[in-house]
């Protein structure tokens, strides 16, 4: 019975060995990556990207699609970063099938990672046509510990989906190669648009598609003469499975293809332009920049063979010695004149080094956009193919002559394949939550002041404020003009109510970044808060004068409108606020307010409920509605709206007093005594509280006896 299971097996897949190798890369690849499910989301983009984006957060509407695909909204919104509508889309899926749950979101990236390792085995199986090479580099790719960064963090959705389509551009090519047509063309173009939508890191695969011409599609007229005139095997299909084409017309089919690029390029560059994100030359040297690039080519190269430091963020260093970016020049130099001169008869040493060297250009920091690192796991998802394809190809070809060559390539992709699961399993360990992650951050790396500051944040967050405060402080001994470790600090001083501390940080950190509205927004809401007002309103319309587009600024200078009575004034700002934003449950609230307060009872009727549709769990707008109503006599719906303010807000002593009051006009003598009690708890010097519990104390004894 086993003999003939087997027997079944083993026909299954020598009939179907893909199928067979496409369930067993899923299973390993998953397996490595089980633990992650159970993760949280992470404080460093997953907030801004998914959890903290109000847009993300409401699931799929046509507003929140169109928001996604705006240029303007990218620019602008705080909520964007570049312009990757379909990564978006991509999170406001998950949101509105499976609401916020960070579990879910893991889940999903777990299913794009897989899915990208399976589509890179179909990819290469299918231009070279050998399967077991290609499934060797396929697991390589899925349990290498560098691209945890990509599977693991919620907020690299975009480097997951892009890949994906970055394989689907590459299935469609080839199709396309076997028989071009307008159609298939427009296939891989109608792919790479979609992948481009996902993250404009796909602008190189035109490119990469034209390498891919070379080998091991071979569809270049000297590759076929080479083929036919040099004595190697690559293992692949029948040069006749691809069409043939001059060099020239090879360049045209691009030609479309870097069109398209050059525009996503051009619209992300506008995107981060238009948030102040581009770094310019005085910010970061351009040959520090030039140096750094060089020499993370190697520290790539160096993570890949021995991926065991690892960390979220490399710190950018204040210089490089002159020996590492010399020897590293002289190092480059050497493996691509190595791979040159044996391309004739090794070509996938020349293409899978120029897959490497090209793909990661881009993203290797000569031009750079927000807050820039050394170098990132994640930006290695996709160049690392290429050194998968030297190794995979290589190694077999460098042992060809052994007697036991296929017990050793067994027995050591096995042993390979074991340990890249033992060190992904305990790389994701570090995964845990935010304090882990960046705790290993500063484990492996050095001087790495924004692992001290997402450290320091997460502390202060938990009331651990001192501690907190040393965190920031080392920054600054690090980086002495770092403005978020002086916001960090500003906020401390804040909590603490020393405003005049507070204020001096805040200064500082404008110093650091100037005309930044959130600094200004910081400093106005400290002078408010220490009674200064005046000064306030200044920083309010130096922030709009920065940023007129955020809804936040105008409504915030519409509450020191609103204390200073100037409620015209106000009120204004507070329509900007809903104007800008038409989602805004706060400015509504406050627009009821000001209403309130010109005697425009109906009116602010109107702003409550706006307001409470929003966010029905708007405390204060509960309460606020309750009042007005109270005021015109409805006490059903005010005691309605009172109990619903408890709820959210249990601990006001106000609307229990308000409760009691509206209890004991319908003789409910006893749960009013239990409210105007639950108010003295609170609050004990609320007179009216006390005076109405005895009130009721005597009516009850007077009950009793």
């Amino acid at each position: 019975m086993n003999s003939n299971k087997i027997n079944i097996l083993s026909t299954f897949f020598q009939n179907h060995p893909k199928t067979i190798l496409c369930i067993v890369l899923c299973i390993l690849t998953i397996s490595a990556y089980w633990p992650v499910k159970n993760y949280p989301f992470i404080d460093f983009d997953d907030g801004p990207y998914v959890y903290e984006n109000t847009k993300v957060a409401s699931g799929i509407t046509i507003e929140n699609i169109l928001w996604a695909f705006s240029l303007s909204g990218a620019a602008a919104d705080k909520d964007q970063n570049y312009w990757h509508p379909l990564a978006l889309i991509s999170h406001m899926m998950d949101v509105q099938l499976f609401g916020m749950n960070p579990h879910i979101h893991h889940a999903s990236n777990l299913f794009f990672h897989t899915l990208n390792a399976i589509l890179l085995f179909l990819v290469f199986s299918l231009m070279t046509g050998d399967i077991w090479k290609c499934f060797v580099m396929a697991v390589l790719f899925a349990l290498h510990p560098i691209n945890i960064e990509s599977t693991a963090w919620i907020a690299e959705r975009k480097n997951l989906l892009s890949t994906t389509f970055w394989m689907v551009t590459m299935l469609a090519y080839i199709f396309y190669a076997k028989m071009p047509s307008v159609s298939r063309y427009l296939l891989v173009f109608l792919a790479l648009c979609f992948g481009l939508l996902a993250k404009p890191m796909l602008a190189v695969l035109p490119c990469v598609l034209l390498l891919m011409d070379y080998w091991p599609l071979k569809r270049t007229k000297w590759a076929h003469w080479l083929n036919n005139n040099n004595n190697f095997d690559i293992r692949m299909p029948p040069k006749t499975t691809f069409s043939d084409a001059s060099s020239i017309q090879l360049i045209l089919e691009k030609i479309p293809l870097l069109l398209l690029s050059f525009v996503f390029i051009r619209v992300s560059m506008i995107t981060l332009q238009g948030k102040s994100q581009v770094i310019n030359s005085e910010m970061l040297p351009l040959l520090l920049r030039i140096e750094n690039a060089l020499v993370s080519y190697i520290l790539y190269l160096y993570r890949t063979i021995w991926p065991v430091k690892l960390a979220i963020f490399y710190p950018f260093p204040n210089a490089i010695p002159a020996w590492q970016t010399i020897g590293t020049i002289i190092f480059l130099i050497i493996v691509t004149t190595f791979a040159l001169i044996r391309s004739k008869t090794k070509p996938y040493l020349i293409i899978g080094w120029l897959w490497f060297l090209g793909v990661l250009f881009p993203v290797i920091g000569l031009v750079q956009g927000g807050l820039w690192p050394a170098q990132a796991d994640r930006w290695a998802y996709i160049p690392l193919i290429g050194i998968f394809i030297v190794l995979t190809w290589g190694i077999p070809e460098l042992l060809s002559k052994w007697h036991y060559r296929k017990t050793v390539l067994s027995l050591s992709t096995t042993c390979v394949v074991i340990l890249l699961l033992l060190l992904t399993r305990i790389q994701l360990t570090y995964w845990t939550d935010t304090h882990t992650l960046f705790n290993r951050a500063l484990a492996v790396t050095e001087n790495n002041f924004f692992a001290y500051n997402v450290i320091g944040k997460e502390l202060a967050l938990k009331g651990d404020y001192k501690t907190a405060e040393k965190y920031f402080l080392t920054v600054l001994r690090i980086k002495i003009d770092d403005a978020d470790a002086l916001i960090g600090l500003g906020q401390l001083n804040y909590q603490n109510k020393e405003y005049d501390n507070a204020l001096d940080y805040y200064q500082k950190a404008l110093s650091s970044r100037p005309n930044n509205p959130e600094i200004m927004c910081m400093i106005g809401e400290t002078l408010y808060k220490s009674g200064k007002p005046d000064q306030a309103i200044n920083y309010y319309s130096e922030a709009l004068a920065a940023d007129p587009s955020d809804p936040e600024i105008y409504n915030k200078i519409g509450t020191v409108f609103f204390s200073q009575q100037a409620f015209e004034q106000a009120r204004k700002k507070f329509e900007s606020a809903v104007r800008l934003n038409p989602e805004f449950g706060e400015a509504y609230y406050n627009l009821g307010l000001v209403a309130s307060k010109q005697g425009k009872i109906d009116e602010a009727l109107i702003h409550y409920k706006k307001a409470i549709s929003l966010n029905p769990d708007y405390a204060g707008a509960h309460k606020s509605l309750a009042d007005v109503l109270f005021s015109k006599g409805d006490t059903g719906q005010a005691f309605k709206h009172y109990s619903e303010a408890l709820r959210i807000h249990p601990d006001d002593a106000t609307t229990h007093y308000n409760v009691g009051v509206i209890l004991f006009q319908q003789q409910q003598i006893k749960a009013a005594d239990d409210h105007f009690y639950q108010a003295i708890q609170i609050d004990n010097a609320y007179e009216k509280a006390q005076i109405a519990l005895t009130m009721t104390r005597n009516i009850l004894e007077s009950g009793k006896r």
